[in-house]
């Protein structure tokens, strides 16, 4: 396939579920695609296993001097590019009262505050006509207990993106996000969850999404590449990728 041929990519949090679904993706349809992350080994495998397509990259989101070194990373290894996916995030569950000031500013430095810097940092290098998305979830739209500041972040994340899609206009670069319901990746998206806990949560996102099962990480990189390569008339917007959930119903059981 030779769908994405000539086409250059970045993907923030690449290694692993959601992120390096896209990466695969993009990668197999031709394009070069430059992937981040925090653990060596990992990022080297991404390049092994697809040798001349995939650059990696170490960069710690939550670190503005390792962002900084990134926009040279990008500049001296892909040029210009065309899609940039920021797909990090943390989400810490705990009720109201058990949250602390620690996962608070981790969950906004990562989610928020990393994602902002990141596009800051790397917009200058797109090319004119690109697009630039961010990784949502339900929780920046729904009330969901336990999820208070993790929603906060998503919620930000998301009018952070409308503002980025109207001051980008005039380079023709376009800025959505794609909100994620259930999705079977190696964490289920909890960071403080035991193996146990993300088993039972893949059991109640498959009873509770309207469509009776959670998403494959195919499925996203194949949502998430639409709106970069091809929504080319679509921008400012956050698609549902929920299996129905955003419709406010149950699975039939």
């Amino acid at each position: 396939m030779d769908t994405y041929t000539n086409k250059k990519a970045v993907v923030i949090g690449g290694t692993s579920g959601m992120g390096y679904a896209i990466v695969e993706k993009l990668a197999k349809g031709g394009a070069t695609v430059l992937l981040t992350g925090r653990n060596q080994a990992t990022l080297r495998e991404a390049e092994a296993a697809h040798q001349g397509r995939v650059i990696g990259v170490a960069s710690d989101i939550t670190k503005i001097e390792e962002i900084k070194q990134l926009q040279s990373d990008v500049q001296q290894k892909l040029g210009g590019f065309d899609y940039l996916f920021i797909n990090t995030g943390v989400c810490e569950l705990d009720t109201f009262e058990a949250v602390t000031e620690e996962s608070y500013d981790r969950q906004f430095s990562v989610n928020t505050k990393g994602a902002f810097f990141t596009v800051q940092q790397l917009a200058p290098l797109m090319n004119e006509g690109g697009a630039i998305v961010f990784t949502s979830s339900v929780a920046d739209t729904m009330a969901m207990p336990t999820g208070l500041v993790y929603s906060a972040t998503k919620a930000a994340l998301v009018s952070m993106m409308k503002v980025l899609a109207a001051e980008l206009l005039p380079r023709n670069i376009r800025a959505n996000a794609i909100s994620v319901g259930y999705a079977n990746t190696p964490s289920m998206g909890i960071d403080n969850f035991s193996a146990e806990e993300k088993q039972a949560f893949r059991e109640e996102g498959n009873k509770f999404t309207p469509m009776g099962r959670i998403a494959t990480v195919e499925e996203f990189a194949t949502g998430a590449v639409f709106l970069a390569h091809d929504a080319t008339f679509v921008t400012g917007v956050n698609l549902p990728f929920d299996g129905g959930m955003s419709l406010g119903v149950f699975a039939q059981q």
